[in-house]
């Protein structure tokens, strides 16, 4: 991003200066007519600055979709690991850690009904894996 000339901050210091060079006495003129108005731009700088940051906080569909698929997949994944450790006979403290966090991941919404439902099967198969193990 490219930003050009004086904002309200450099404006001020500037006449500020250019004040205190003029001598000893205090005096109120145009300068400070011009000072609101250089503070005054400076805010709505920063207002579209705000709203530049809040466009590009926004979450595109595609990109949600790929997270939760991903998600979806660690879960499985996880839930895998699971059944090897029970089957072997030893069920490790770490698999469960990862079980937890594969179920935050899984908390949210893609706007897809399909994934959707997928995903609240893998969510509600990890929460009763992890009620049984953490009962144990």
């Amino acid at each position: 991003m490219r930003v050009q000339g004086l904002n309200g901050a450099a404006a001020a210091a500037t006449s500020s200066g250019a004040r205190r060079a003029g001598g000893g006495t205090f005096r109120v003129g145009e300068e400070e007519g011009s000072r609101g108005t250089s503070a005054t731009g400076g805010l709505r700088t920063i207002s579209s600055l705000d709203a530049l940051l809040a466009l590009q906080s926004i979450e595109d569909p595609t990109e949600r979709r790929k997270r939760a698929v991903k998600n979806g997949r660690q879960a499985l994944d996880v839930l895998d690991a699971l059944k090897l450790s029970v089957l072997d006979g030893t069920l490790d403290q770490s698999v469960v850690g990862r079980l937890k966090s594969a179920a935050e991941g899984l908390k949210g919404f893609t706007g897809d009904s399909g994934l959707d439902a997928v995903l609240g099967e893998i969510e509600l198969r990890v929460e009763v894996e992890l009620a049984k193990a953490t009962r144990n």
